[in-house]
């Protein structure tokens, strides 16, 4: 029989209690609110007061509702005062330590019927829930901040997980208004572990010289999609917080990728964690979000196009359209654009077979658009500066934003994507979660345009895969290999990843 859960105990009333706190309350649940001492509690009630008035301020919520809402909520210093809830919830920091032992007194405490759950982002619930007589009991459900907005719950099982508990735990998100997404004990569960793999990622990319700062948020940004660029996302999750997730989830996988990046430890030795700190990767001592240049007029006065098919014509095309002049020639004859004063590729590889076939090397670079915004220009060790700076202002004249790269597999876009598909393609390979629910956490709980399956299908596997293949080939990572179920359907022939696991 499907629990019920009436009562619930919120302990830690921070930003992210206080959000939990007010999510069941609104809910019509009766609600006990936990903190250590007078001074949290205070702060907890003014996070709690603070929220639901900002909703009435726009208008959600009236003062009535208000006020009822509130009024579900008891405030207490006293542990004890949970004896009776029927689930308990905790949102401590996430000290692994003082979380075992919070859950070693609430089993003391609480009724033997009552679920024990941690609102854990990435630490091992089965060792939390070791640390209880109850551990069929425990569970994650980890919220996402802020609270009250944010659609997404993880809900963790472990192996010793009472059947039936998760499905009643979704079930109790869903009466919350929320999404619930069922996954297994792995560090970082479904979005922390792509996420920050991801976000790691873009930091080896930036201190290997590949591309800057700038450029990769704004080919992230615009050019696919995402709702911020890789750095400007560390700065508001904080860099403490991501340099700790990466930790745990290395410390499981043992995975090189996951050990944090160098720049990403050295900025958090010096205090500077992002926008809580007023610097991180970005200064906002302004208090102004990093912004990326526009403008610009070439002083070419002929550029060649080397490519194939449609995309050469429609380059050829806005060039004119811009008033330059432009020809174009294919990859088997390079003679058309010898004499150009800058000679574009359009490649999604790398380009230097094609510039050492021509009498001024240096004149080429590589050019990959990327969705209707972007512009990947990738030198080689052979192109000039003044080639580059030419190309450069020749996107921004057809009205896409330039992200400068080093001439390697995958550029910038693909070599951040495909591995981040790749990882999300092994976690359905592993059976701890699936389809539906992996794509559902990245769009709510990032707000991605897509899910990465969703993505998968949209590019192709066959051209993900390819695309991870060039990647391995040239770095030798383990994790840039094609997970093995993405080569069996490329293999097979399936097209669709959600339409073969459906």
């Amino acid at each position: 029989m499907a629990r019920t859960f009436e009562t619930v105990g919120v302990v830690g009333l921070g930003t992210m209690g206080a959000g939990i706190a007010e999510v069941f309350a609104r809910a019509g649940l009766s609600v006990i609110g936990v903190e250590a001492d007078e001074a949290a509690l205070d702060r907890g009630r003014g996070h709690l007061e603070g929220s639901t008035g900002k909703a009435v301020a726009r208008g959600k919520l009236t003062t009535d509702q208000q006020q009822e809402i509130l009024g579900r909520i008891v405030l207490t210093t006293s542990r004890e005062d949970l004896a009776d809830a029927d689930l308990v919830i905790e949102a401590i920091p996430e000290v692994m330590e003082f979380k075992r032992g919070l859950f070693a007194d609430l089993d003391r405490i609480c009724k033997p019927s009552a679920v024990l759950a941690t609102n854990t982002s990435s630490l091992s619930v089965t060792a939390i829930a070791a640390t209880t007589s109850r551990p069929a009991q425990v569970i994650g459900m980890h919220f996402f901040n802020p609270a009250p907005i944010m659609k997404l719950v993880e809900v963790i099982h472990t192996v010793v997980t009472e059947d039936g508990l998760a499905a009643d735990i979704a079930d109790l998100a869903r009466r919350l208004g929320k999404t619930p997404v069922t996954v297994g004990d792995r560090a970082g569960f479904v979005v922390n572990r792509l996420l920050l793999s991801y976000l790691n990622h873009a930091c080896g990319l930036v201190e290997s010289g590949r591309s800057t700062r700038d450029d990769i948020d704004a080919a992230m940004k615009l050019g696919v999609r995402f709702p911020m660029g890789p750095f400007t996302l560390l700065d508001l999750i904080g860099l403490d917080t991501s340099y700790e997730v990466c930790e745990v989830l290395f410390r499981e996988s043992r995975d090189r990728r996951h050990a944090p990046a160098p720049v990403l430890r050295e900025l958090v030795t010096a205090g500077l964690l992002g926008r809580k700190t007023g610097r991180g990767f970005y200064s906002y001592a302004d208090g102004t979000p990093p912004t990326h240049e526009t403008a610009a007029r070439s002083a070419v006065s002929m550029a060649g196009i080397v490519g194939d098919g449609e995309d050469a014509a429609a380059l050829l095309a806005r060039f004119d359209a811009a008033g330059f002049k432009a020809v174009v020639a294919e990859t088997s004859d390079l003679t058309p654009v010898a004499g150009a004063d800058v000679v574009i590729a359009l490649s999604d590889t790398p380009v230097v077979e094609l510039a050492v076939r021509l009498p001024h090397p240096e004149r080429l670079v590589g050019l990959h658009l990327v969705g209707d915004a972007v512009a990947e220009i990738a030198s080689t060790v052979l192109t000039s500066d003044e080639a580059a700076a030419a190309a450069h202002d020749l996107m921004k004249v057809i009205g896409r934003t330039p992200v400068s790269c080093r001439d390697r597999a995958g550029l910038v876009v693909n070599a951040l994507l495909y591995p981040y598909l790749n990882d999300a393609v092994r976690m359905l390979e592993s059976g701890y979660s699936t389809v539906e629910d992996i794509d559902n956490a990245m769009r709510l709980g990032c707000g991605y345009p897509a899910g990465p399956f969703e993505m998968l299908d949209a590019i192709g596997l066959e051209k993900v895969r390819d695309g991870l293949r060039a990647l391995y080939a040239e770095y030798r990572e383990p994790s840039f290999a094609p997970a093995p179920l993405l080569d069996q359907l490329v293999t097979a022939g399936v097209p669709s990843i959600r339409e073969h696991a459906g």
